[in-house]
């Protein structure tokens, strides 16, 4: 039998961020994962915005963003023409680079056990892990970060209820331009023009020397729309948004179209003696919303920075100190933001209804203002400075620059 304070199940992208902060700190950790190094898998592939702020409270953002593709500036565009050009911070990455990168700041001090846990038996004072090899490991406390996993919860009576099943679907492939070296543009994200699309929107942004794509859709799986698309993908994406050829120009999509459906999801049971669920294993969040890191970063930060010192400081690991995590403000707000965001784009993608279809009218026309008023402060900007041609100007196509 083996003694930690903390066991982390789960080597994913919670797993592997609380595994890293917990071993800085100096407290005694495990962390539980049967892949000595993490496969490839599409989920998150580009962090931003306040996930920015998120990562670098958990002290890896700086070897962390070293490993990303920062792309500098995003064109929005709808009905085929660009409406806004703007400074965009978005880190491009692949998931699986994303985790190996976080599991290289894991200190030494960190065990790592690459087993599958197969059973757990907690109580107020210690938890004992079972491995499938017959192993054990005894902790304090347990956190569960082993996302979509639910075999290991069941045995414990926690239980998953999905509330929107198949809430979204995301398409991740790699396209790259016909004929020429590069696209015009640094990072697109292209709008649907209607409902009928059943899209929330097409992002291109660069991860390393390629261009990635996620389209995020709102289809059910058995949707014949999906063997369409995996078999003339181009044709596909052309028919879907026919604008989109005057910002790309020719394009093929290259290598594979990987496809991931994302139910959303709660957890019932889960407040236990000991155990403590982060991240997809406490609750799920919608790709297309953009909200996962923003989840993981925000359970793990406020877990490991402040909940977790303080619980060990003091004896016992009763079901009240658990809670005192599950009902942080911080954490709470979070996962209602980031579930009120999953709802309220699904609906503005496509809702029908005429209020539905006023919000995307706004917003279409609030960009369109936005770009306008960036486009002509840049040249005024240009003006003052001389004349000179500004940054990434050269080969753009006409039709792709705001009026």
């Amino acid at each position: 039998m083996r003694y930690t304070d903390v066991a982390i199940i789960g080597g994913g992208l919670a797993g592997s961020t609380a595994a890293a902060m917990l071993g800085r700190a100096g407290i005694p950790a495990v962390l539980i994962d049967p892949h000595p190094v993490y496969p490839p898998e599409l989920r998150c592939e580009k962090i931003g915005g306040e996930q920015l702020d998120l990562l670098r409270k958990t002290g890896l953002a700086e070897p962390t963003l070293r490993a990303t593709t920062l792309d500098g500036e995003v064109w929005e565009a709808r009905f085929g023409y660009v409406v806004a050009k703007k400074p965009s911070d978005q880190h491009g990455i692949m998931y699986d680079t994303l985790v190996n990168t976080v599991r290289a700041q894991i200190p030494p001090s960190v065990e790592t056990i690459f087993a599958k846990a197969s059973a757990i038996a907690s109580s107020g004072e210690r938890q004992k892990i079972e491995f499938a090899n017959g192993d054990a490991l005894s902790a304090r406390l347990v956190v569960l970060a082993n996302g979509l996993n639910i075999g290991l919860r069941h045995t414990l009576g926690i239980q998953r209820q999905v509330i929107s099943q198949c809430h979204s679907v995301t398409l991740g492939f790699d396209v790259e331009p016909a004929g020429r070296s590069a696209f015009a543009f640094p990072a697109l994200t292209y709008w649907p023009k209607s409902a009928r699309a059943r899209m929330a929107y097409l992002s291109l942004f660069p991860i390393g020397g390629k261009m990635r794509a996620n389209l995020m859709v709102y289809r059910d799986m058995t949707d014949p729309w999906f063997q369409q698309f995996k078999q003339a993908p181009e044709a596909t994406l052309r028919a879907m948004m026919p604008g989109l050829a005057r910002m790309t120009g020719g394009f093929k999509v290259s290598g594979p179209v990987k496809i991931r459906p994302a139910d959303l999801c709660v957890t019932e049971g889960h407040l236990q003696p000991g155990i403590v669920l982060v991240g997809d294993a406490f609750a799920t969040s919608c790709p297309a919303a953009g909200t996962g890191t923003t989840k993981v970063f925000t359970d793990v930060g406020r877990l490991c920075n402040v909940y977790i010192p303080a619980w060990l400081s003091t004896d016992g690991m009763d079901a009240q100190k658990i809670s005192q995590f599950y009902d942080d403000p911080e954490k709470v707000d979070c996962e209602a933001r980031c579930r009120a965001k999953a709802y309220h784009l699904r609906s503005l993608s496509t809702d029908h209804g005429l209020p539905w279809r006023a919000q995307r009218w706004a917003r279409f026309m609030v960009r369109l203002a936005q770009g306008t008023r960036h486009a002509i402060r840049k040249r005024l900007l240009a003006r003052s400075n001389g004349p000179q041609r500004s940054a990434g100007s050269a080969g753009q196509p006409q039709h792709g620059k705001l009026a």
